[in-house]
């Protein structure tokens, strides 16, 4: 056992028999599994969350290829180093085949010249490229790259395949701990498997640090308690990324959970965001925002209170903060719903951008100056507490847009309050109609 090497890097996967998870395109008869064992491989960009195998897959290939096989990682790598192993693989008398396998880790990292200095190669097969990514490669990496690459997202590993990577550890007597008498409890294999967050490294990374730092007894087995693995992790790892897509992902869950009025989900979801260290100030808005989008006239006081929770995160902060988000994230799941305001402004935008609206009745037109009402402004408007009900019989529309609907409340929640006032708004008109 080489001790100097981390055990992560001791116990990473040799073979495609050696891999645990992503069954979905390793499972035998899978894609990557026959294109592996055929060494047919094309260009591939492996997505996922760190830990996952993205590494691994690659070491894979270049044990089993009959290709030359270069690595370069896009933190320290330039233009000059991708042309250089575009150049050699092109030399027979390098890479007799023409053809290497490049890995490029962190490929989301190459700006647009690094990453266009790839293309030529990856164009003529010289290069079969192999990028591995935590970012989503449809935001971050070329479209011409991504065109001639097949994209294999990889998902965080289930707690069974990260029992099955920590239980190999303990039992391989070449590279992990086998050779040693090593046993952890029950529940605390259990806790590391949940709590690791699906990566694989973290998981490995604690197991060491349980072993490493327990005073051995060489009569006795070293014994890893479910309190030595909670010691070791800390805290446990979210999966969520602030600037990429587990950005994204969570408060969409979010924002949905409150449309779908689940309190539950939304809450959890706003956990994850303020656990992962989201900035509170922008969760307030977007909860602000679904407030008035998909709650609406259903229930006005809604956005009230999730526009106090805006002003009070940004005056209290964290982590008291925390009970105000929650507040008015459950205020906004608990409403009834109605996005009539929202579909009305956007009806009415659209017939701005593309009809002919007419102009704003006369009568509606103030006579700021002296011979305006000469010309017809404000002439013939009807201030509507001179009339009964405070409603005036007046057409408010442009001529061109009389009779159009943009607000439309189905009755939801305070919406049946305002369908009622509109039935009463109608009937004062027709009474009042020939009262000038």
């Amino acid at each position: 056992m080489a001790s100097k090497e981390p055990l992560a890097y001791r116990m990473c996967p040799r073979s495609v028999e050696e891999f645990f998870g992503q069954e979905h395109i390793l499972g035998k008869g899978k894609l990557l599994y026959r294109m592996i064992k055929a060494d047919r491989l094309s260009s591939v960009i492996f997505f996922g969350p760190p830990g996952t195998g993205k590494t691994s897959l690659a070491r894979i290939i270049a044990k089993t290829t009959s290709c030359g096989f270069e690595m370069l990682n896009a933190v320290s790598s330039g233009v000059s180093d991708i042309k250089k192993v575009c150049a050699d693989a092109e030399n027979k008398l390098i890479y007799p085949g023409g053809r290497v396998v490049l890995f490029i880790d962190e490929i989301h990292r190459f700006n647009k010249a690094q990453q266009d200095a790839l293309l030529p190669s990856v164009e003529n097969g010289s290069i079969i490229l192999i990028g591995a990514t935590t970012e989503n490669p449809f935001f971050e990496v070329n479209k011409a790259i991504i065109s001639r690459s097949t994209v294999f997202q990889l998902y965080p590993l289930t707690t069974d395949n990260l029992k099955s990577i920590v239980k190999n550890a303990l039992e391989d007597k070449e590279r992990g701990y086998g050779s040693i008498d090593v046993k952890i409890d029950d529940d605390a294999l259990e806790f590391l498997a949940v709590t690791s967050g699906g990566d694989a490294r973290i998981a490995l990374n604690a197991l060491e640090l349980a072993v490493m730092g327990t005073d051995r007894d060489f009569l006795k087995p070293i014994r890893i308690t479910k309190e030595e693995i909670s010691e070791c992790l800390q805290r446990k790892v979210v999966q969520y990324d602030k600037a990429g897509e587990g950005h994204y992902d969570n408060i969409s869950a979010m924002i949905k959970s409150m449309r779908g009025s689940d309190p539950d989900a939304a809450v959890f979801y706003l956990a994850r965001a303020l656990y992962a260290g989201e900035d509170i100030n922008f969760l307030a808005r977007r909860i602000t925002i679904c407030a008035s989008e998909d709650v609406g006239m259903a229930n006005p006081n809604a956005l009230l209170v999730a526009a106090a929770a805006q002003d009070a995160v940004r005056m209290i902060g964290m982590p008291e903060a925390r009970i105000i988000l929650s507040q008015a994230v459950v205020t906004v799941a608990a409403s009834p719903k109605s996005n009539a305001s929202y579909m009305a402004i956007n009806s009415a935008l659209e017939d701005v951008k593309s009809k002919d609206t007419g102009e704003v009745p006369f009568y509606l037109r103030n006579a700021v100056a002296e011979g305006m009402e000469d010309l017809g402004y404000h002439v013939g408007y009807k201030y509507a507490h001179d009339f009964e009900g405070h409603v005036a019989d007046l057409e408010y529309l442009p001529e061109a847009m009389r009779g159009t609907k943009y607000f439309k409340p189905d009755g939801n929640g305070y919406e049946k309050t305002v369908i009622e006032y509109m039935k009463f708004v109608e009937m004062m008109k027709q009474k009042n109609k020939n009262i000038n």
